[in-house]
């Protein structure tokens, strides 16, 4: 039991200077180059990456097992590090987010306190990182300035994924990919140290050199199956929430396709708008949020023109992708990843990505319904859709979850298979005096 009289400790903005602010790794790629603007902020930031089967275990310990997993990992994480000796607890403090939505995510911050005074750690300040004015006292500030500087480390980083996702099966050079993006990051973090590549020109130079630099490596475009990955935020992303599923697909030879962090970013903007359109509101703040989205689609068709001039593929523009989803799922389902879910799927499925990992934490009731419900929907719709959702949570096996997604491999192997041997067989039929070199 807590007591009664204990009051958790905040944040505030004089521990900026000597605390160490622990952050909880999701989307590796995007988290690396937000480790060095919260730095260049004067935070002293660091990205865990405390990983294994004891991080569900240690996060067991102090969440209930019906919480939704992503807590779970999250608390274990951050339990993990604090009890690692790595740090000095009376300096050391945690960042999270809070949606502000329907979603448990929003209690994941009071779990969090919770857990930290059971586990004797109760001088440990958790800063909230919020768009809906929750936890209004605390000491990290979210200013103009700091969110342009976010706002190009997640273009930057779903631009990076995106072409190392469709290149890296491809090299002639095995990890090829995987080293220019490190090279990319590196060279996108001293940018920022120097108070640089934020601006719109500065980002529109970075994306044409990180496209060309991409474009100029030496593939072998030999068939492979692809491979879509959608579901709830962080299991999506986080190589500890979905037991590294981009390294098994890829160890499967496969051609992965993640969509963007920006996508999210967006539908969280548009949702504003679209709840004044459903349930009514103040129509400035529908034309505030339609001016925001209006914003984010320019910088999306910027690093997305980029990628198109050199050859290689980039993502649907959110506002195509949204479109998607009309006649399948109603723009008011928006708690957790809601209707952008259903409309990733469609989008890559109608971009031939038609194997699909819906990737959903036991029990978290809205993606069930956006994205395990809408399945038989979306084959209905799209008969080639080949989708498996995987739960995730501290009872489901690796060696499960794996077998799962081999069988609906083997599916696409076969179909892959049939596609390859049609040409060989129209020109088999072929009449003798066929020009073959036509």
């Amino acid at each position: 039991m807590i007591d009664k009289n204990y009051v958790p400790p905040k944040f505030t903005k004089e521990m900026k200077s000597n605390y160490k602010i622990l952050i909880p790794n999701m989307a590796p790629l995007h988290f690396s180059l937000l480790q060095s603007i919260l730095q260049d902020e004067g935070y002293n930031v660091e990205v865990l990456q405390d990983d294994g089967p004891g991080i569900a275990q240690e996060g067991l310990k102090y969440v209930h097992n019906d919480t939704c997993y992503p807590a779970l990992l999250v608390i274990g994480q951050f339990i993990t590090a604090l009890k690692s000796g790595r740090y000095d607890l009376d300096h050391t403090a945690l960042l999270i987010t809070q949606t502000g939505g329907g979603c448990r995510a929003s209690n994941y911050i009071h779990l969090l306190r919770k857990a930290l005074y059971k586990a004797g750690m109760g001088q440990v300040p958790v800063a909230s990182l919020n768009f809906s004015g929750l936890e209004k006292d605390s000491g990290f500030s979210l200013t103009l300035p700091l969110l342009h500087k976010v706002l190009a480390a997640v273009l930057y980083g779903d631009m990076l994924m995106c072409l190392r996702n469709q290149t890296a099966p491809y090299v002639v050079q095995p990890g090829a990919a995987d080293a220019l993006t490190k090279t990319w990051i590196d060279r996108l973090n001293g940018q920022f140290h120097q108070g640089q590549g934020v601006s719109r020109k500065q980002r529109k130079d970075n994306f044409e050199a990180i496209a060309a630099d991409f474009a100029a490596l030496e593939l072998n475009r030999v068939p492979r199956v692809k491979v879509g990955v959608v579901g709830e935020i962080y299991v999506k992303y986080s190589p500890l929430g979905n037991n590294h599923l981009e390294e098994f697909l890829a160890s499967e030879g496969c051609e992965v396709n993640l969509p963007g962090l920006l996508g999210f970013v967006q539908y969280c903007v548009a949702n504003t708008s679209e709840t004044v359109r459903l349930y009514g509101g103040s129509p400035i703040e529908a034309w505030a949020a339609d001016a925001i989205l209006k914003y984010l689609d320019g910088a999306e068709q910027q690093f997305g023109d980029a990628i198109r001039r050199h050859g290689l593929r980039a993502p649907t523009p959110f506002l195509e992708m949204k479109k998607l989803a009309a006649g399948i799922i109603s723009y008011g389902n928006k708690m957790g990843e809601g209707w952008l879910l259903t409309a990733e799927m469609a989008e890559l499925i109608t971009t031939g990505f038609e194997n699909i990992v819906c990737t959903q934490p036991f029990g978290c009731l809205p993606n069930h319904i956006s994205g395990k419900g809408m399945i038989n929907k979306l084959r209905a719709i799209y008969p080639q859709a080949n989708i498996t959702p995987i739960d995730y949570d501290p009872s489901a096996t690796r060696v499960n979850q794996e077998n799962r997604i081999k069988l609906m491999l083997a599916v696409a192997r076969e179909r892959l298979d049939n596609r390859e041997q049609a040409p060989a067989a129209h020109s088999f039929t072929q009449p003798p005096h066929a020009d073959i070199h036509a």
